[in-house]
């Protein structure tokens, strides 16, 4: 099969391409480097010892992506590409529609012209907003709080009404939690060029020196300790997931939700305690306010995911850790 790539450079997308590659999928990549370096396409050749096709562009040029479907012909496109800080939606919610709605609007525009019928989708847990129970399930009331969550559900909603009007496609829709670690080879793993919006590439720079202390936004939750829980789940059973998801598709409904995440629970200081246990590296913090929009604990039910796809996703926290280190390590 033929796989077209968007967003293949960036943190879940690289990591999605090495596994597609070890399958022998031939595959093509759409990155606009916004928040990638080409240094990453040279870590997946290393790795793979496979060529692979890079077009350097932007997924909100209509006309360039559907030159790029008709020349390539994927089978499917798996759709990483997008801005994805909740804060930064907030001060710029314009560039996110533009991007994350319109640009999925164009993939699918390329798609139709091309004949590609199957598209798996790059989304978030944060498109069910407050959650009403934990874990949440793909039942779970959508309410999303800020422009990021509102793009990344309308473009679900997007590939829904396509797939209802385009015969013999496939949707598959993956909803993250909070994805960490790194390739287990250290050459790829979660590298921010501007400001980090995830927590453990700051954990990293603080423990490494590189950074003073971790903020900590708000210790008065009515959870285990008063800071937020949420879910962690490896990059690299994501990655699975969606080579999986690539295998099974045609099994599926046309159009499918599926959560990814452990299933598990864990406070911010139990992160920090965690790392901080499995490393022998200490991680000095400070407490701030709440943020505006922030939760205080959701998680998964991933029961869906693990039974359609029959794969595992409970890499231990530990191991979480222990890979975004040897990956900060090897790239300092």
């Amino acid at each position: 099969m033929r796989i077209l790539v968007t967003g293949g450079l960036g943190y879940i997308g690289s990591h999605t391409c090495i596994d597609l590659l070890a399958k022998d999928f031939e595959l093509a990549i759409i990155d606009n480097l916004s928040n990638s370096t080409k240094n990453v396409l040279n870590s997946l050749k290393k790795l793979s010892g496979k060529q692979i096709q890079f077009f350097q562009n932007d997924i909100t040029d209509r006309d360039k992506i559907k030159s790029i479907c008709k020349d390539f012909s994927p089978d499917c496109i798996i759709h990483f590409a997008g801005l994805k800080s909740v804060s930064e939606s907030i001060s710029k919610p314009d560039e996110y529609y533009m991007i994350n709605v319109k640009g999925t609007e164009n993939i699918l525009d390329a798609m139709s012209a091309s004949g590609c019928k199957k598209i798996i989708f790059s989304s978030s847990a944060v498109v069910y907003g407050k959650p009403k129970y934990n874990p949440c399930d793909e039942n779970h009331p959508t309410s999303p709080l800020n422009p990021y969550g509102k793009t990344k559900l309308i473009a679900e909603n997007l590939i829904k009404d396509w797939i209802n009007i385009t015969q013999n496609s496939r949707g598959l829709i993956f909803r993250y939690f909070n994805p960490i670690g790194a390739h287990s080879s250290g050459l790829i793993g979660e590298s921010p060029l501007g400001n980090a919006n995830n927590i453990m590439p700051i954990i990293l720079d603080v423990a490494t020196g590189k950074k003073n202390y971790l903020t900590i936004f708000g210790n008065d939750y009515k959870t285990r300790d008063g800071t937020g829980i949420r879910d962690y789940i490896h990059v690299c059973d994501l990655s699975r997931a969606h080579t999986k998801g690539l295998q099974e598709i045609d099994n599926l409904e046309p159009f499918t939700i599926l959560n990814l995440g452990t299933g598990k629970n864990f406070t911010i200081f139990e992160l920090i305690k965690t790392f901080e246990k499995t490393t022998g590296l200490k991680v000095k913090n400070t407490i701030s306010s709440r943020r505006p929009g922030d939760l205080g604990e959701v998680w998964a039910s991933n029961e869906k995911a693990k039974n359609l796809l029959n794969i595992n996703l409970s890499t231990s926290l530990s191991r979480m850790c222990e890979d975004a280190l040897k990956f900060k390590r090897k790239n300092s």
